[in-house]
This record gives structure tokens, sequence and C-alpha cells, in this order.
């Protein structure tokens, strides 16, 4: 699980970059919401999901994790094209942000509630001195 949301960050931020020159090259920077959200919420965010369900697998194996990253994975993009769309000018896309916005608050949510029951410190996990001969 950790891994997958990291690889999928790391498209997030491919596209991140990408639509950041494209805003650049084309002076349309009317979708900087649509690239703070793509680099925040895509790329940041599901690499420290990714980064804490590989720490704790009890995170990530827990029905709560699938579920954060289902929802995660198909608020933002549904999110995502809605809001280009309005900030397109294309009328009636508010009900699309408002979906994938919701989908993907949802997802953080359990996110949290995930973490909060399933991410502690435990005994074998802590740190021992490093024993180590010299010569």
């Amino acid at each position: 699980m950790g891994a997958n949301l990291i690889k999928i960050a790391s498209v997030y931020f491919v596209v991140g970059v990408l639509f950041g020159m494209f805003m650049s090259i084309s002076h349309k920077f009317e979708f900087a919401s649509v690239h703070a959200h793509i680099n925040l919420v895509g790329w940041v965010s599901l690499a420290l999901a990714g980064f804490v369900y590989h720490v704790f697998p009890k995170a990530a194996g827990s029905a709560l994790g699938k579920l954060h990253f289902w929802l995660h994975n198909i608020g933002l993009p549904i999110m995502m094209i809605g809001l280009v769309l309005l900030v397109s000018g294309v009328p009636g896309t508010e009900p699309i942000v408002a979906t994938g916005g919701t989908i993907t608050a949802i997802a953080v949510i359990l996110f949290m509630i995930n973490v909060l029951k399933n991410v502690s410190a435990s005994k074998d996990q802590s740190i021992t001195p490093n024993k180590t001969t010299s010569m």
C-alpha cells in the first residue's frame, strides 16, 4: 500500500510540474489553484501517506487504509478535472468540484482516524545503541 501511494504521488509530482510549465508558457495563471492542489493534495499528501503506511504496516493493511487509498485516488482526479473546468468558465461544474472535494476530504479524515487508531510506537521499534567493534 505504501509503495503504491508513493508511486501514485510521483505521477502527481510530474503532472504538477508539467502543469506549472504549461501555466508559465501560456501565461494562464488562473489555474494556480489547480496547480497547488495537484502538488499538495496529490504529490505531497499521497507521498507522506505512503511513507506512513510503509513505516506502519498495520495502518496500511487496515480497512481504513484501503478505503483511504481508494477514496483519495477517486476523489482527487474528479476534483481536479472539475476545478479545471470551473476555472475555464464552464458553467455548472461546481457540483463536480464539490463531489470530488467531498470524497477527498472523507479520505483524509479516514487517514487521520487510521493513524490515530493504528499508528503507535512499539517496543520492537525502539532504538538500540549500535554495537560495533573497533580494531
